[in-house]
């Protein structure tokens, strides 16, 4: 058995696949270079490190399960009068999730909730923190049939395990009153615990309408918002921006 065949039988034993894949052109550019054999080792381990950082950023951002990724630097702040670009960039440096704090986005559907919350939950993916999105309703279901099963609390369980859980359109379906309460029992369990980001089209005052029982609305606001940054998007829709747009230039046309 040649060198070569033996060498790439020990690395994938070891289970370092990027060697396996760089060591004949690194070890081709360091003896035309006159690198040291120490310096060829450590262009290797440090291409090693690098790529393992890479797949880990790519299963968190897998495992969050975003339906649609969004950058921070595609969104445009000149459309709305708050919260700042400023504001935002500051939460997507992620302190607020080592605390384990919230962040409730309030305002008018159109206005780019969900486009800020999913670019400073993938910021968190790109720490290495792990991190789930959840449309609220699709939550709610999935609550309540691991009721049904008995096994909420195996589900919340698993939902501890992870750093920031996004909630997204919170209030566009009232619940039922199983939903509104295996919700409150999600949202306590998480309190001081996980951050969350919750956006919603409701102000505080309409909450009951989701949730129907007065009790259970304030208790679960007063969990939600005790250590809360609290959002509120002021601006114009960017689909009727867009549509109104759309339609001067066939217009124009």
């Amino acid at each position: 058995m040649s060198e070569n065949v033996l060498l790439e039988s020990h690395l994938k034993t070891l289970k370092l696949p990027t060697f396996l894949a760089n060591y004949r052109k690194f070890a081709e550019e360091a003896a035309q270079a006159g690198h040291s054999y120490d310096r060829f080792l450590l262009a290797l381990a440090e291409q090693e490190i690098a790529q393992r950082k890479r797949n880990r950023t790519t299963r968190r951002i897998n495992g969050a399960r975003f339906p649609v990724l969004k950058e921070l630097a595609d969104f445009d702040f000149s459309c709305i009068a708050s919260p700042s670009k400023e504001r935002i960039a500051e939460l997507a440096q992620g302190s607020f999730i080592g605390q384990a704090q919230s962040i409730i986005m309030v305002g008018n559907p159109g206005l780019g909730k969900t486009h800020l919350a999913t670019s400073i939950a993938l910021a968190a993916c790109r720490k290495g923190l792990k991190v789930r999105f959840y449309n609220a309703a699709a939550l709610v279901n999935e609550l309540a049939l691991a009721q049904d099963e008995r096994r909420l609390s195996q589900l919340i369980t698993s939902l501890l395990k992870y750093r920031l859980i996004v909630m997204d359109e919170l209030g566009f379906i009232p619940l039922s009153t199983n939903g509104a309460h295996v919700m409150f029992q999600l949202c306590s369990a998480l309190y001081e615990r996980v951050a969350t980001i919750v956006t919603t089209n409701l102000r505080f005052a309409e909450w009951t309408k989701v949730f129907g029982d007065e009790q259970l609305t304030a208790a679960l606001l007063d969990r939600l918002t005790h250590h809360a940054h609290i959002l509120e998007f002021i601006g114009e829709s960017y689909r009727f921006r867009e549509r109104m747009q759309r339609e001067a230039a066939e217009a124009a046309d």
